[in-house]
């Protein structure tokens, strides 16, 4: 007599689950956070995902800051390495371009990542990157140093404002209250109402990077 088809299998017939490892936790997160945000990477439900328990991932995961850092420094590996040919400026600018559309990508993400303290390797990757092209540009090393942190820095906020960005009405509103500006009050608002509110994300993104690229060239590092 042959069992019938739904009679529970014993845990001993089950196939073995794979061993818990930190780059197979990392995956899952990563799996989790493309399909569902950020928010949603926690160690309940990762433990979830790995028919785990929760105590079992704080083996190799601290807690969950140190987990989005592992996420970020991940998806930082989906980063391709900096164009070949080219000025030294417009390559440095692409590498922090590629930066933030990742973060675009995923906007949960970019706030997380403002405080975010990733130190795999794919972040130390991106920072050996960066201060390679401004050694090639001639940029002082300390400037260099403390440049790439102001660079990181203003590329992961502009991806945050994106990530959190504002009802059309609340967008609508601040068109108003510039273009409507009383010029006795405020006259440089109001001469410059037009150049206030031009220039798409994209436009605004690649000018700022060139005008911090510029002043870390020209500002000297005083300790």
């Amino acid at each position: 007599m042959t069992d019938r088809p739904d009679t529970p299998r014993s845990r001993r017939e089950r196939p073995a689950k794979a061993a818990l490892t930190r780059e197979g936790i990392v995956a899952a997160a990563v799996a989790v956070l493309r399909a569902e945000g950020l928010p949603k990477v926690t160690m309940r439900r990762l433990a979830q995902e790995l028919d785990t328990g929760p105590a079992s991932l704080y083996v190799y995961v601290r807690n969950t800051a140190e987990l989005h850092a592992a996420v970020l420094d991940e998806l930082l590996g989906t980063i391709g390495p900096a164009p070949a040919e080219g000025p030294w400026r417009e390559r440095l600018e692409g590498v922090l371009t590629a930066y933030a559309l990742m973060l675009f990508d995923h906007p949960t993400l970019a706030r997380s990542a403002l405080t975010a303290r990733p130190s795999g390797p794919h972040y130390l990757n991106l920072i050996e990157t960066l201060l390679a092209l401004l050694d090639e540009g001639g940029v002082p090393s300390a400037q260099a140093a403390w440049g790439v942190d102001l660079l990181l820095q203003h590329a992961t906020a502009t991806a945050a404002e994106h990530a959190a960005e504002a009802p059309a009405e609340d967008w609508d509103a601040v068109h108003r209250a510039v273009q409507n500006i009383d010029a006795g009050s405020h006259p440089h608002v109001a001469a410059l109402a037009g150049e206030l509110l031009s220039g798409e994300p994209a436009e605004r993104l690649s000018w700022a990077l060139r005008a911090l690229i510029a002043g870390i060239e020209r500002t000297a590092v005083t300790h």
